[in-house]
């Protein structure tokens, strides 16, 4: 079992930046793939962007390509989300999640994940 908790939301004016953290409790945090989603509301949780479990892989969605970069710090049992460019659009809670690996694929559904924090809000003015 594992908890995941992230922090670093807050509110930030479009073309700004914000780094997510995502602090795993537990020795299986290095085990598991890893993801970023969001929900913005009235919205349904759409994925953000996917790690292997040895950052061997990691993948995004289309509309992020360019402007976030995922990474992971297994020693520290912490994932991170470096987000630039910020536009309002990406105003949304923000989620990290894990399962279980399936070699290197990156899961981009909610269903597929079994591990979930409770969420960090980003709020993008303009």
């Amino acid at each position: 079992q594992v908890q995941l908790v992230e922090s670093g939301g807050g509110s930030v004016q479009a073309g700004g930046s914000l780094r997510l953290s995502c602090s795993g409790s537990g020795r299986t945090f290095s085990r598991l793939t890893m993801a970023w989603f969001r929900q913005a509301p009235g919205q349904e949780r759409e994925f953000v962007s996917g790690i292997s479990e040895r950052c061997t892989r990691t993948y995004y969605a289309d509309s992020e390509k360019g402007g976030f970069t995922i990474s992971r710090d297994n020693t520290k049992n912490t994932l991170y989300l470096q987000m630039k460019n910020l536009k309002p659009e990406d105003t949304a809670a923000y989620y990290c999640a894990g399962k279980t690996p399936t070699g290197d694929y990156i899961a981009t559904l909610p269903e597929q994940y079994n591990f979930w924090g409770q969420g960090t809000l980003v709020t993008v003015f303009s």
